[in-house]
Parts: structure tokens; sequence; C-alpha cells
């Protein structure tokens, strides 16, 4: 296996943990602010695709797929959900409201079909190439792919971790 092998598999496994959880994400789960985090199930599955989504845009010279595709009118969530939800506000984090599971994994599918397709354009040598001199040490385009799918299993594990809490009504 060769590391765009591994990175392939790697990327799909956000995906599939994410739905795996279908039958557990109901508006109650999705809208769930365990010990009053601002940060809901909803708003974790949304900024997984789109932190995906924004990232393999860029290092693709793409059009996203949250506006290619239509997901921005489809959530028809505001200018809240014109970033991707990193130094969200408590405000703005909350104003990321879903209650459609089968439209976050809609989008989430479309962000991962991307990275996939992303992927599918790279030899091996290219995951060496620098694609950041800002930070020390500069960022690798193999780097950012590890990035980018590990804040997604990061993400989609705390979905999975407030799902399979048990309900207080």
């Amino acid at each position: 296996m060769n590391a765009l092998e591994i990175l392939r598999d790697a990327a799909t496994r956000p995906r599939e943990a994410a739905h795996q959880l279908v039958d557990r994400l109901d508006p109650s789960v999705l809208g769930a602010h365990p010990g009053g985090h601002d940060n809901s199930v909803a708003w974790l599955l949304w900024h997984t695709a789109r932190e995906i989504d924004a990232q393999v845009a860029h290092l693709w010279d793409q059009e996203p797929v949250w506006t290619s595709q239509g997901f921005q009118e489809r959530f028809g969530l505001g200018e809240a959900a014109d970033d991707i939800g990193y130094g969200h506000t408590p405000e703005q984090a909350r104003s990321i409201v879903c209650d459609d599971a089968e439209l976050l994994l809609d989008h989430l599918d479309a962000a991962t079909d991307a990275l996939l397709g992303y992927l599918g354009t790279l030899e091996e040598t290219d995951l060496d190439q620098v694609i950041d001199h800002s930070y020390d040490p500069p960022v690798t385009c193999g780097a950012r792919l590890v990035s980018i799918i590990d804040d997604a299993a990061q993400h989609v594990g705390q979905a999975a971790y407030i799902a399979g809490m048990p309900r207080r009504d």
C-alpha cells in the first residue's frame, strides 16, 4: 500500500463513521449542547464537511461544494455558515441549526468525494510539495491532507460520543 492509498482509505473513515450514526441523529441529538457547549452535533457534522470542503477547494483551486452543489442554499443558515466555523463566536456556533441528518450526511459525502477526487489527481511525490510557508516547519501537501482527515475524524468522533450519551429528557 502506498501513501496515496493510505490517504484515500483514511479519508473515507470519517464519512463511514458518520453514516453509522444516522439512526441516532434525530433533531434532539442534532441540537444537543452537552454541558452547555456552543457546538452542537449538527455544528460538528456541518463543520466537518465545511473544513474538508474549504481546504480541498483551496488545494485543488476549485469552487467549494458548499456553493457549487447548492448546499449553501439547502442549509439556509445565513452569514455564519459562509466560513468553516473555525473561531466562531458562541452566537455564530449556536446559529448553525439543522435537524436534517440526511442533509448533513449528503454534505459530508460531497466534501469527502471532493477530497477523494483531489487525491486521485496526485502522485506520491506531490505529497512533499510545500504549500504553506507561514508555519515553521513549512506545511507540505501531505501534512495538510493528514490534518484535514484527522480533524474530520475527531469531530465525527465527538458527534458519535454525544449521540451515544444517555438521553435526559
